[in-house]
């Protein structure tokens, strides 16, 4: 597991998305960026849309970061939306790729000491570094499979950002979930990486290590990142007992 205050896995965790996903880019004709992506509500476009306006936003932070200006606001974000909707499938792409491609190599050039002193206010938290690189990842390497999924049924979450955001998964459980109607405390079990997991459905909290409990679930880290991310779809090879996919599914509807 890498180290909270080591930049250098995440930086290169997000340059491999990256590359990933503006490799699957080129292979697209108009018709395949207008295909539906895993999101029932978005083609392929709309993802690297979405991805492309993230994107800038995070610029914008980065630089705030940076020199110790403000970081942007809500009117900033609603313009920058804004001019993504109104670009074709074949724009949103290309541009998509190419501020991601901004923003990757902006983050490669910074110094390590640029690295250590950084910390900017980003969406009501005081983020250092990794914490921003945790937050870019974890929206693109899981919108990267939204794409590569569409293209590829068998695609998988990458496993370099799999093994970095497992960890970071128990902390943002609460927005990502909603109540249990009936609830269950269950024992989590996952490998690629081995990681153990109490989850109480009712809460919902996430907890590292494993308690007594009625229930349990064996999966790989890939699906649990999934499953939390409301992702894990049809046929899944998870082991569960005394609990199921269907209600799991209603704790984490996605987003």
């Amino acid at each position: 597991m890498a180290s909270e205050t080591d930049a250098g896995p995440w930086v290169r965790a997000l340059r491999a998305s990256h590359d990933r996903l503006s490799g699957i880019v080129g292979t697209l004709d108009a018709e395949g960026l207008r295909r539906q992506s895993y999101d029932s509500e978005w083609s392929i476009a709309q993802v690297l849309s979405h991805l492309g306006s993230g994107a800038e936003i995070f610029l914008l932070n980065l630089e705030a970061g940076l020199t110790g200006g403000d970081p942007p606001g809500q009117e900033t974000f609603a313009r920058i939306w804004d001019t993504w909707n109104a670009r074709s499938p074949q724009e949103q792409a290309s541009q998509s790729v190419a501020v991601n491609e901004a923003l990757v190599s902006r983050i490669e050039s910074l110094t390590p000491e640029q690295l250590a002193a950084f910390r900017v206010a980003m969406f009501g938290m005081n983020l250092d570094i990794t914490g921003v690189l945790r937050m870019r990842l974890s929206e693109h390497a899981v919108h990267t499979w939204d794409v590569a999924v569409a293209v590829d049924p068998a695609a998988r979450v990458s496993a370099d950002a799999v093994g970095l955001l497992i960890d970071g998964v128990p902390p943002m459980i609460g927005w990502m979930s909603k109540k249990a109607a009936d609830p269950v405390v269950i024992a989590v079990t996952t490998t690629d990486p081995a990681r153990e997991f109490t989850l109480d459905t009712g809460g919902v909290t996430l907890t590292p290590g494993l308690a007594e409990t009625p229930a349990s679930l064996r999966l790989t880290a890939e699906e649990l990142l999934r499953l939390v991310y409301g992702r894990l779809g049809e046929p899944a090879p998870v082991s569960a007992s005394n609990v199921s996919l269907a209600d799991l599914r209603a704790v984490f509807p996605g987003f």
